[in-house]
């Protein structure tokens, strides 16, 4: 597998695709709900990820592709190629502040993470991993991270997890927010795990993330150091919806045994 070629190939389509998305914000852009009113999609996600899907079918036909809007393939195992697309994630951000989404992209072999991209489209941001060779902001090589405790920390959490919900104990992390430096949430987990990786925030967690959310992600936190895993501490499957977090490797330990209670 000519690996180096594929990244190229990958860089070029989401260059193109990012240009599409801000040339997008001249024309009328449609906004409809899926699972919820607050859960939405435009024509321009649509778009984009057909974009991307009628390009790799054609050259890489062997390849399988799972994208958020449904127009790629249904998998139940991760044999061969697997390409993961968010085609703008952060869709709400999108909509509501036009900045602050990103196209997510993480290709996979046999379930191992081979290349992984994230691109903040509005701020020209783009960080992307080679699996072995290290990760990049742009053109600059980001260093590996230092591990830091959680009173220096700043954490990536929705504020709806420290109020009463269905998956998890609110009270221990009502404690986290308590006892760390500080809390962001930014509306797209691509960007928070973009954050984390470059150090910008030390640990990012979410109750329910699908595997477009995060495969590229995590293939560009491996590469500094970071860990990610459910909440249980375990691998994600990448085959459907899971919790997750990301973080600096003593920190993640520490926030899953003394804030995280499962329900």
């Amino acid at each position: 597998m000519n690996w180096g070629a594929i990244d190229k190939y990958a860089k070029s389509l989401i260059k193109e695709a990012g240009h599409r998305i801000r040339v997008s914000f001249y024309t009328n852009i449609s906004v409809d709900t899926k699972a919820s009113a607050n859960d939405l999609v435009t024509n321009i996600d649509r778009e984009i990820e057909q974009f991307f899907i009628e390009h790799i079918t054609r050259d890489f036909p062997e390849h399988r592709i799972v994208g958020e809007e449904g127009f790629g393939d249904q998998i139940d195992s991760l044999d061969g190629v697997v390409w993961f697309l968010d085609p703008i994630d952060g869709t709400m951000n999108f909509v509501h502040q036009k900045r602050n989404f990103a196209i997510s992209l993480g290709i996979y072999l046999d379930g191992v993470g081979m290349l992984g991209y994230i691109y903040d489209v509005m701020r020209d941001d783009f960080y992307h991993a080679t699996r072995g060779e290290g990760a990049y902001f742009n053109d600059e090589r980001l260093p590996r991270l230092e591990n830091t405790p959680l009173s220096e920390a700043v954490i990536g959490v929705n504020a709806i997890w420290a109020t009463p919900n269905r998956y998890v104990e609110h009270e221990p992390l009502i404690e986290l927010v308590r006892s760390c430096r500080g809390t962001r949430s930014y509306g797209s987990a691509a960007i928070e795990l973009a954050y984390v990786s470059s150090g910008r925030m030390d640990a990012y967690m979410s109750m329910r993330l699908s595997p477009w959310d995060v495969a590229g992600g995590m293939v560009i936190a491996s590469e500094v150091g970071a860990v990610s895993s459910t909440m249980k501490g375990e691998p994600l499957s990448l085959l459907g919806q899971e919790t997750f977090i990301v973080a600096k490797p003593g920190l993640q330990q520490h926030i899953l045994k003394h804030h995280i209670r499962l329900k």
